[in-house]
């Protein structure tokens, strides 16, 4: 048995259930095809158990066969070539992941037979499996275990260049290869599942910034867990701002839909949605003049807020134009019901007016909570929200001027903050949530869904 510590993710095995993961900002649910590839692409398309096994070196063999029982003896026997490798996985329920790799490994080395010595050429069958688990999981640290590394010879094939061989000779090497190869072969697999693992750590445990208002540190959050049809992730997401500040999201339980014929499943919770727009969404006060170079309804407004206007109020009706100032009041909260997101935002909208000698008369203070409908997309491996206003509740905090009733300033409300405020925020989410490279498969032609507390990407 051969136990590797690796940090971070082992993304091979797994010994909890669902029911045991810890609650964290993202889950994932990984199949059985998807990690075959990506395993088989890092081992056996990257070259890595070419390169590992490259160079291997195997002992003398030594006997008694060939022509007339002469002694025979195979020397400086080493690899040449790894031929036709392929890779398959199995994932074992509450245990790990069953890794078999098969091969043709080509041999070459020098054989006296007798008094004679040639060139001799080996082709070997071998099919190698590993279980492999992974234990005591510490502050983002696992323990690779990897258990029951067997390692199976088929068809041997021997070429002489003399074309001399007898059944003897192949007995012979049938043998000593069957003694030696797995001693040899099983300490490379754990060499090759160790670099791999560091490779594979890089796609989840990383710190992505966003933008400039801050970073987002994703690394697992539990032991990885498997079942008989997925490899499950959960994985914490820190939303960390510029100068060090964490922004805290709870988490809650919530159920990953089933693969099917997906590759991977991604669900990022609501809570943690919520701590990312509120690292992005930080919009400073926005001053303007109500002028229809702003906002289309500039002029209606203006009117509206005339008829409200007391007649005895004498610095109401001075010649200076009306200002607006809007400012963010608490952060946006993203709420994801069945196949719907919304944003629910509040803004205070303040109409003054300053007077010649410069003191402000504050016109109206009005509070808008704004809904905001959420259309949701992947671009680049992010996750864009593009938001257009759904509804606006209008109510008033104050008003110098004796302004009481605001009914009939609501559309022009919403025509001021669809036109003025929306598009900054757009602006604002138009970078994208960077989203982790689990496994590094590609977030490409994907569905979304959008449940409960839960929005889902599969791909």
């Amino acid at each position: 048995m051969t136990m590797l510590k690796v940090f971070g993710i082992v993304l091979f095995c797994g010994l909890l259930s669902p029911s045991q993961q810890v609650l964290s900002g993202l889950s994932c649910a990984v199949s059985p095809g998807a990690m075959q590839k990506v395993l088989s692409d890092a081992i056996l398309q990257n070259g890595l158990l070419q390169q590992h096994l490259q160079g291997l070196v195997l002992p003398n063999i030594m006997g008694e066969g060939g022509l007339l029982n002469s002694p025979t003896s195979i020397t400086g026997l080493h690899l040449v070539q790894v031929r036709l490798p392929k890779l398959s996985v199995v994932l074992l329920p509450g245990i790990g992941v069953q890794l078999s790799i098969g091969a043709k490994l080509e041999l070459s080395g020098n054989c006296l037979v007798g008094l004679l010595s040639e060139l001799i050429d080996i082709l070997v069958d071998v099919n190698i499996t590993a279980n492999i688990k992974c234990t005591n999981f510490e502050s983002g640290t696992v323990q690779v275990v990897i258990e029951d590394c067997l390692c199976i010879l088929g068809a041997i094939r021997i070429k002489l260049l003399s074309g001399l061989l007898s059944l003897s000779v192949n007995e012979i090497v049938l043998k000593q290869l069957t003694a030696t190869l797995p001693g040899l072969l099983c300490p490379v697999v754990d060499i090759v599942v160790n670099l791999v693992n560091i490779q594979l750590l890089g796609t989840l445990n990383a710190v992505i910034p966003v933008g400039t208002a801050g970073t987002i540190h994703y690394q697992l959050a539990s032991l990885p867990f498997t079942s008989g049809s997925f490899l499950g992730l959960d994985l914490d997401g820190a939303v960390k701002q510029v100068g060090g500040s964490i922004i805290p999201h709870d988490s809650s339980p919530s159920a990953l839909p089933p693969l099917v014929d997906k590759l991977l499943v991604l669900g990022l919770r609501q809570s943690f949605l919520n701590a990312v727009l509120s690292l992005l969404i930080q919009i400073p006060p926005q001053t303007f003049t109500c002028t229809p170079e702003i906002f289309s309804s500039a002029g209606n407004l203006q009117k509206a807020i005339a008829t409200l206007l007391p007649p005895g109020c004498s610095a109401c009706h001075g010649t200076s134009p009306l200002s607006i100032r809007l400012t963010l009041s608490g952060s946006p909260i993203i709420l994801l019901k069945d196949k719907k997101a919304t944003v629910e935002l509040a803004v205070l909208v303040q109409v003054f007016v300053r007077r010649s000698d410069g003191p402000i008369l504050n016109v109206l203070l009005l509070k808008a909570d704004l809904s905001l409908n959420v259309h949701v997309s992947i671009a680049g491996g992010r996750l864009v929200l593009g938001l257009s206003l759904g509804s606006t509740s209008l109510s008033l905090e104050s008003s110098d001027v004796g302004i009481s009733n605001i009914s009939s300033l609501r559309p022009h409300c919403s025509s001021l903050l669809a036109e003025t405020l929306v598009p900054l925020i757009n602006g604002a989410l138009g970078i994208g949530i960077p989203l982790p490279n689990v496994l590094g498969i590609p977030l490409i032609k994907v569905d979304i869904q959008i449940l409960a507390g839960l929005l889902v990407i599969l791909v």
